[in-house]
C-alpha cells in the first residue's frame, strides 16, 4: 500500500513537470514573432540585423528627408544624432508625423533600408518613447521639452 502511494505521487509529479515543460515550450513558440526588440539608428548601423528579423527603430525624423512616392509610399530617414537610417513605409502616416519629431517604426532591415510595417508618432508636444529618449541622450542630441 505504501509503495503504491509513493508510485502515484511520483506519477503526479512527473505529469506536472511534463505539463509545465510543454506549456513553457508552447508559450515560447507563440511569442517568437511577437517580441520586437528596440534599436536606435546607431545600433542598426553598427551591427545590422538579419533581413528576417523584425524589430523596432526609433529616433527623430531627419529634416528634409521626407519624400512621398507614388500612391501611399513614403521614404524618409530616422536619426539619433549619431547615425541615420533610410526608412520606407507603405500606408497612411499618423497625423502627428513630421520632420524633427519623434517616431518609432516596426519592420525589417533589408538591403540597407528599414522597411516599416507600422509607424507610430509622438502623441503630444512633450511625449517621446523612453527608448527613443535614451538613444538620443546617449548621442547627446536630446533636448528637454520647454515647460
Amino acid at each position: 500500500m505504501r509503495n503504491l502511494k509513493k508510485k502515484r505521487r511520483i506519477q503526479v509529479i512527473m505529469v506536472a513537470v511534463l505539463t509545465l515543460l510543454v506549456s513553457t515550450a508552447l508559450i515560447g513558440y507563440a511569442m517568437r514573432d511577437g517580441i520586437n526588440f528596440f534599436r536606435s539608428p546607431s545600433q542598426v548601423m553598427e551591427e545590422p540585423p538579419g533581413p528576417g528579423e523584425t524589430f523596432r527603430i526609433g529616433g527623430l525624423v531627419e529634416e528634409g528627408s521626407i519624400v512621398r512616392g507614388q500612391g501611399d509610399t513614403v521614404r524618409f530617414s530616422v536619426t539619433d544624432g549619431g547615425a541615420s537610417v533610410p526608412v520606407t513605409f507603405k500606408g497612411v502616416l499618423p497625423d502627428l508625423f513630421a520632420e524633427n519629431q519623434g517616431m518609432v517604426g516596426t519592420g525589417r532591415y533589408v538591403n540597407g533600408v528599414f522597411e516599416a510595417s507600422e509607424i507610430l508618432a509622438k502623441h503630444d508636444e512633450t511625449y517621446m518613447p523612453k527608448e527613443v529618449m535614451d538613444a538620443l541622450k546617449e548621442q547627446g542630441v536630446y533636448k528637454e521639452p520647454d515647460a
